[in-house]
């Protein structure tokens, strides 16, 4: 309980600075540049790499108890509903720190909130079907993303990132996996990472065929990995996106053309879905329990447009008002419960 404790206030404080911060785009410019690394990405030799055989460097494994075990207060899981399906999982961005261009795997604040946080809110999700598996990874800090420099930092140390994904998930396929399908899952900066791991492992291997669907949610991305869209809830071998805010939000990352899945009704066209057809949100870090009708979502230009959210537990802003990054999971995740057994049902059947 004290190790979870010290896990959500961390999580709470860097989110409430976050929330602070970036109230607006010139606020987040200010933010930014005191959290973008003092030195270029060659003047610092990268933390060790990953040893993908040692079980720490897992922030969820079916062979223990870890926080992607969590499930909604008031839902009982039937041990016997999961099936041999696995679930490989990249968190997003956990490390927010001019210290480096890239997270020692030892940071204990960045593991706190990659377990305290995204194993529970996001990871979670996937287990009332199948194993999941999350690697750590020496993820690029969050300033990696807007660097301007002329030698590219910020793009080396996501390439770092991005190849620690890639020993990662070979190591899955080779020594966890065992033939078994599979679903490729992730968040943020784990989208981008699974992005690119769709289009240069999986798509024309025999693995693409093996892997029911993906989630690379929370990014802007724009197909061109070479993996279908997903346009009913029963397709499988394809892929399902969005990125959640509200109408004229301060700070919007999804852009025209980029894949947006309406999570209430697995549709890709722009009709606007409900609070009716919302099974549920839910927020650990608020208590866990399932809020149904906690908001709509249509789909336009390239984001998931909500209306209203009706809960106080959606209250921390790392992009400002009206951007829901954070909750991209959480507003949708008994929809998202639903539509994983779903298209494992229509992949274990076909």
């Amino acid at each position: 309980m004290k190790k979870f404790l010290i896990g959500l206030g961390t999580l709470v404080v860097v989110l409430g600075v976050f929330g602070f911060i970036y109230r607006g785009p010139l606020m987040m410019v200010v933010g930014f540049y005191y959290i973008a690394p003092g030195h270029d990405f060659s003047e610092q030799a990268p933390a060790a790499a990953p040893d993908y055989t040692d079980d720490t460097n897992w922030a969820a494994l079916p062979t223990r108890e870890d926080s992607a075990d969590s499930i909604p207060n008031g839902l009982t899981l039937d041990a016997n509903s999961k099936v041999a399906v696995d679930v490989f999982f990249v968190h997003p961005t956990t490390f927010v720190s001019p210290s480096g261009w890239n997270q020692p795997l030892d940071n204990e604040r960045a593991n706190e909130i990659t377990d305290s946080w995204v194993m529970r809110d996001q990871a979670s999700v996937f287990n009332g079907c199948c194993d999941v598996y999350a690697p750590r990874y020496r993820q690029a800090t969050l300033y990696s993303f807007t660097d301007t420099s002329e030698v590219k930092n910020g793009e080396q140390a996501l390439a770092l990132a991005y190849n620690d994904v890639k020993t990662a998930f070979r190591y899955f396929i080779e020594n966890y996996n065992d033939g078994r399908p599979f679903i490729l899952a992730g968040h943020s900066q784990g989208s981008f990472h699974s992005d690119r791991l769709i289009k240069e492992e999986i798509v024309g291997t025999d693995l693409a065929q093996r892997m029911v669907a993906a989630y690379p949610i929370g990014f802007s991305l724009d197909g061109s990995n070479g993996l279908d869209v997903c346009t009913t809830p029963e397709q499988i071998n394809c892929q399902v996106s969005w990125n959640t805010n509200t109408q004229g939000a301060d700070v919007i990352l999804g852009t025209p053309g980029d894949i947006c899945v309406n999570p209430l009704t697995w549709q890709v066209d722009e009709k606007q879905a409900g609070f009716e057809e919302n099974l549920g949100g839910v927020v650990f870090t608020a208590g866990g329990e399932i809020e149904p009708g906690v908001t709509d979502a249509q789909c336009s230009n390239g984001q998931l447009i909500i209306s209203e959210v009706k809960s106080d537990k959606y209250t921390l802003m790392a992009f400002g008002p009206g951007n829901y990054h954070v909750y991209d999971y959480s507003l949708f995740h008994m929809n998202l419960r639903k539509n994983i057994n779903q298209r494992v049902a229509a992949y274990m059947n076909q």
